[in-house]
């Protein structure tokens, strides 16, 4: 035998040390699934109760039992019903009345238009400068007046 046919392949070698690896990182972790409740906690006691009542949780007769697949004649009726409710909704967007005339510049004026048209509250019209100076008057009158002289 040549020095290659007796060592053992790189592959090998890595997939075992990998393994190894991570076989220890596992058994580090198993203190983590069964902590102990602290006996000198004042709940520990009722912790522990909660604890012990549902350590079987869940039981296996608590899952459903798995059915059977249902029929190919069913499965070939609900594609086929599928396929008629979005012919349906094709249908329906075809005789929808799209009102984007393609031009860009127009429909931003007919926008802007119909924008216009609705009423703007006064409030909503004040700019930064007319709020500051409402509440640079409310601070004023807020302020208290001088101290009379005692005399």
């Amino acid at each position: 035998m040549t020095a290659p046919d007796m060592n053992a392949p790189i592959g090998k070698f890595a997939a075992v040390l990998s393994a190894a690896a991570a076989a220890a990182g596992l058994t580090a972790c198993v203190g983590a699934f069964n902590p102990q409740t602290d006996p000198t906690s004042p709940v520990a006691p009722r912790v522990q109760a909660l604890v012990d009542a549902n350590r079987h949780y869940p039981r296996w007769a608590d899952f459903p039992r798995a059915t059977e697949p249902p029929e190919p004649g069913l499965i070939a009726g609900r594609v086929a019903t599928l396929t008629t409710s979005g012919d349906d909704l094709d249908a329906a967007a075809a005789r929808l009345e799209w009102s984007a005339s393609g031009d860009p510049v127009a429909f931003a004026e007919a926008v802007r238009a119909r924008v216009a048209a609705v009423a703007v509250a006064p409030v909503t019209q004040e700019t930064a400068a007319e709020i500051e100076e409402y509440a640079r008057s409310v601070r004023e009158r807020g302020r208290a007046p001088p101290p009379l002289p005692r005399r």
